[in-house]
């Protein structure tokens, strides 16, 4: 279909052609040869244009397939190229060469100057300021995006009408905290202000993560899908699925701390690493291991408590407990009380980056198997 609406296009072209070349030609005194034969007839000048009319039809329809082939081409190539680029550098881009264009027009209609070279400079010098434009705002849109974002919160924050009030730097999640899954119970005790930023490059980590021939990693990665899921559907909390990228930076952690920096956010994620390099660039962090450690109840030495060893520890004579939060009571003499329930006593309390750790010594055996 669209090769015959291009060839019916370019033949309709060479026909009008012939005929503005046929009324030149007539017109131009120069060429007495066509004024002896249209001897100034108007029927002869009639025919002699249809003549030439059908020359350049026909002439145009011959090479037609050649220029219809390349005018397809040319236009797949153009889809191709334009499917590769961003929506946002597509109109980000558009919008920066218009905004060129203007700049040289307001300034070439100031200075009145009539000539082939001077006109030769105004077209090279549109283009190059339409092309200037587009990249300089389309590596500008996220500062104009963030500056433009920044003024609606602004008049947001005045507007007396607005029902309901969003409190809080909005929650950028990284990969590590939507797969562990204990944010959404976090969020659901109502503790997390703010909207949740889910950015696009973290959901293709998962559902590259989802796709992996490793059982534990494919299980790992659905998990974190099902959470999202869940984050979306069960939360009352704002959620926002952002399409910022940043196709410069390789690391989807670098991307996450430069999107927070972007939105004036804060991360919320458990990776220790990931932790100390937002500190290094200022971006603040929650981490939910820290979150966790904190919210754990205060044991201090000479507390007696109820608990059964489960193995045994890396020192001699050492057994192992756990609370039901997880944290780890290593009981001096508690090797040989393995799957007993004991009475101990709290010696001391090691807090470290990775959690809590509880000292103790036996006190008592309470129940449990037989020695």
């Amino acid at each position: 279909m669209l090769k015959k609406i291009l060839r019916s296009i370019i033949v309709a072209s060479g026909l009008i052609l012939g005929y503005m070349i046929g009324m030149g030609l007539i017109k131009d005194e120069s060429f007495s040869f066509i004024n002896n034969l249209t001897n100034n007839n108007t029927v002869y000048e009639f025919a002699f244009t249809i003549f030439l009319s059908l020359i350049t039809g026909i002439i145009f329809l011959i090479v037609s397939p050649i220029i219809t082939s390349a005018i397809i081409q040319l236009i797949e190539y153009i889809e191709k190229s334009f499917q590769k680029i961003p929506i946002s550098d597509v109109l980000f881009g558009t919008t920066g060469a218009i905004i060129g264009l203007v700049i040289t027009t307001l300034f070439f209609s100031v200075i009145k100057f009539e000539h082939i070279l001077w006109t030769t400079f105004m077209v090279i010098a549109n283009i190059v300021m339409a092309v200037l434009g587009a990249d300089i705002l389309r590596r500008k849109r996220d500062e104009v995006v963030s500056f433009f974002a920044s003024i609606k919160k602004s008049s947001v924050s005045f507007t007396k009408e607005k029902k309901t009030k969003i409190v809080g730097a909005p929650k950028v999640l990284d990969t590590s905290v939507i797969i562990d899954g204990r944010i959404l119970d976090i969020c659901q005790t109502g503790f997390i202000e703010g909207s949740l930023i889910i950015p696009n490059f973290v959901l293709e980590e998962l559902r590259h993560i989802a796709d992996s021939a490793d059982d534990l990693k494919r299980n790992r990665g659905r998990r974190g899908l099902d959470i999202l899921n869940k984050i979306q559907k069960e939360l009352d909390v704002p959620v926002e699925l952002s399409e910022k990228d940043f196709p410069d930076i390789a690391e989807v952690d670098s991307k996450l701390l430069k999107l927070a920096q972007v939105l004036k956010g804060v991360v919320l994620t458990n990776d220790f690493n990931l932790n100390k390099v937002a500190k290094l660039q200022g971006v603040k962090v929650l981490n939910i291991n820290e979150l966790a450690n904190a919210v754990k109840p205060v044991v201090l030495p000479g507390e007696e408590m109820q608990i059964q060893i489960v193995k045994d520890g890396k020192e001699a004579g050492q057994g192992i407990a756990y609370l039901d939060d997880g944290t780890m009571i290593v009981v001096d003499g508690g090797k040989r009380q393995i799957g007993h329930i004991l009475k101990v006593v709290v010696t001391s309390v090691l807090q470290t980056a990775a959690g809590r750790m509880i000292f103790a010594r036996k006190k008592e055996t309470i129940e449990g198997k037989g020695e």
